[in-house]
């Protein structure tokens, strides 16, 4: 077995692969950016070599660099995690020139996948299904009724140069197909200037399931099941569960077996993954793309299987077999992760970035609850990557369990100084149509068609945040009393009802002790709280009336911050009278910010696109401002002249901070 692999990769899959090569006996070389000399893969491994600058072209995808601490360090393999070079043909066989193992599939096998036409022309003659079409221009209406009876109804007719939804219908008959194809032809004319059309099946209600493989050095593959993955936002996955709630067992057959027929056509050495659309409708699927390389949501399969799939790729990559046969492969329970990003979903799931201040993540349980990062408390989330976190991976006897227990390892993950898309996730995860495992990769898009809010996040009964803020602020109070200390027949009264302010309603409660915990009552509903919270935990669990709960919550001036399958809301406890008080008070306005360009988060002002004096319509371009390798573009909400530009590209911005001011 190797003695010493160098890990081409940053962050939780860097600190991932070490986790086993460790487990292996085997010593880890992590290689690291400038901007990542502090980060916690480069603490766990064994030697780590600063490799350049924090861009990434610079340091994580200089191939050159990368070997040179190989053969420095005296490393026998490489591991390329997934993105940066994990699909890199080059990189692959300039490895195997240098003698130097690539922990992956050989350069041809990558190469053949990378190029996506003739990625579908080995998918075809290895017999897998490949969605139906046909690529050629279309002289006229006629011919399109014909050619879409051929494939299939329904159809999407599509101009070649088409975008942004122009030159695009979907056909169900002869009647629709001919009319949509004169459509087509006259929107593409007028928007591209090319009136070229062609044809492709369409596939209704589209699910994204992938599928699992292993191939060894010998001659030997398997399937590992399926994943689904088609809860996305933006065709970024969200939600992986293993297996898919959707496929029956004859599906799972044959998925499995074109999955391992497509990977022996490549000669597929390593762990790899085939993913396929399928139609919600008809349960047809067809190929979408081979990654070579290990996929993030690895973890999923992983828990049903009890297989560790980087294990199985150092074992291939050294020249073992594999040590199961397909008749070995079984489904053991189910298992669900989220993908924990920095990321605020309350203002368009904008990056954000910064130091995490507090960063708990949920107990580990065995077989149960499982946190794949590579961050720390005190640690800083860079501009210069991707935003993931941490990855939450739970496993349960069944979907429901997994969802419930994913719920609660949800309330149970604390993260400040950043936000977090934990809110949403946990929105997602109680959602009708998710819980009922009818869904499609529309799904977000469909549910949350204007964005996301904290209106969208339903909580089954309020009135418990309520009575958990008013436990709590008992409790700060009976601190208070006893630092404060007590005059002889002066004694502090602590009231016995209360009122909580929240969302913008009331809620009255009393309250008295209970052994463990206090008895609170509001209206005809009484919640027995009993807890050993102290002031100051972030986390608050306990029971209420015999249940377990589970929830965070802090003061915050006189608030108290609490959030709970995903709301957050931050209530005020006062006396009867002090309500009665705040209800006659006059609302504040919040200030006027219109004629200001505001960052709407933490990154690089790329761009400034407008001048000083410049009127400006509404939708035009202000300004591009970078964060986590993504560009953000701003534009304007209304018609507004442009007074002053406050900061000059190159700039480094907090959030809100004024870029721009208008008259």
């Amino acid at each position: 077995m190797f003695k010493k692999i160098l890990i081409a990769n940053r962050g939780e899959i860097a600190c991932r692969v070490i986790k086993t090569a460790r487990k292996m006996g085997i010593a880890t070389v992590a290689v690291y950016s400038e901007a990542d000399k502090d980060a916690l893969f480069v603490e766990l491994a064994d030697e780590g070599v600063c490799i350049g600058p924090a861009a990434s072209k610079e340091s994580y995808l200089a191939m050159d660099k990368i070997i040179a601490a190989c053969k420095q360090t005296g490393a026998e393999a490489v591991h390329p995690g997934y993105g940066f070079l994990s699909e890199n043909a080059e990189f692959s066989r300039r490895l195997e020139e240098e003698g130097i193992k690539f922990i992956g599939p050989k350069h041809y096998s990558v190469a053949k996948m990378g190029d996506k036409i003739e990625s579908k022309k080995l998918a075809i003659e290895a017999g897998v299904n490949t969605i139906p079409g046909y690529n050629d221009a279309i002289a006229g209406p006629d011919e399109a009724v014909e050619i879409a009876k051929n494939i299939g109804y329904p159809v999407m007719i599509k101009a070649s140069a088409g975008g942004g939804g122009k030159g695009l219908r979907v056909a169900f008959n002869d009647k629709e197909a001919h009319e949509g194809f004169a459509s087509c032809v006259n929107e593409a004319r007028n928007a591209f200037g090319d009136d070229r059309v062609f044809i492709e099946k369409y596939v209704l209600e589209p699910r994204h399931i992938e599928i699992q493989v292993l191939g060894d050095g010998h001659g030997n593959y398997v399937y590992l099941n399926e994943r689904d993955c088609s809860i996305q936002r933006r065709h970024q996955k969200v939600i992986e569960e293993a297996p898919s709630p959707f496929v029956d067992p004859e599906m799972r057959k044959a998925m499995g077996e074109q999955a391992v027929a497509l990977a022996r056509a490549v000669n597929y050495e390593s762990a790899g993954t085939v993913e396929f659309v399928v139609s919600g409708a008809t349960k047809e699927f067809y190929f979408l793309e081979m990654n070579t390389r290990l996929q993030v949501e690895h973890p999923v399969t992983e828990l049903i299987t009890g297989l560790d799939l980087v294990e199985q790729m150092i074992r291939v990559a050294y020249g073992e077999k594999l040590p199961l046969s397909q008749a070995d492969v079984g489904i053991n329970g189910w298992s669900m992760e989220c993908r924990i990003n920095a990321e605020d979903p309350f203002r368009g799931f904008l990056p954000s970035t910064g130091r995490l201040v507090k960063f708990q993540p949920p107990a580990e349980v065995d077989g149960q609850v499982r946190v794949d990062t590579g961050v720390y408390e005190g640690g800083e989330i860079s501009m210069f990557y991707d935003s993931m976190i941490a990855k939450l991976i739970v496993h349960g006897k069944d979907r429901n369990e997994a969802i419930e227990r994913m719920r609660d390892a949800l309330n149970a993950f604390v993260i400040r100084g950043i936000s977090s898309n934990i809110p949403f996730q946990a929105a997602l995860l109680q959602h009708p149509r998710f819980c009922s495992g009818n869904f499609n990769t529309g799904f977000i898009a469909e549910e949350y068609p204007q964005g996301f809010d904290a209106s969208m996040v339903p909580h089954d009964d309020p009135a418990l945040l309520a009575a958990v803020a008013t436990f709590a602020r008992k409790r700060y109070i009976d601190r208070a009393v006893q630092i404060d200390g007590q005059l002889a027949g002066h004694g502090r009264k602590v009231a016995t009802n209360w009122v909580v302010v929240m969302g913008g309603k009331q809620y009255p409660m009393s309250i008295r002790e209970i052994e463990g915990g206090l008895s609170l009552t509001h209206g005809d509903t009484t919640y027995d709280i009993v807890s050993d919270w102290r002031f100051g935990d972030l986390l608050f669990k306990g029971s209420a009336n015999g249940k377990p709960i589970c929830l965070q919550i802090e003061r915050r001036g006189l608030r108290y911050y609490i959030s709970h399958f995903g709301l957050q809301v931050e209530p005020m406890v006062m006396t009867v009278h002090a309500a009665h008080l705040l209800s006659l008070m006059p609302e504040k306005l919040p200030p006027d910010l219109s004629k200001f360009l505001l960052s709407p988060m933490p990154g690089l002002l790329r761009e400034v696109s407008v001048v000083e004096g410049q009127e400006v319509k509404a939708g035009e371009k202000l300004a591009v401002i970078e964060a986590m390798k993504m560009e953000n573009v701003l534009k304007a909400d209304s018609d507004v002249t442009v007074k002053k530009i406050v900061v000059a590209p190159g700039a480094s911005l907090s959030v809100d901070e004024v870029i721009i001011e208008f008259v």
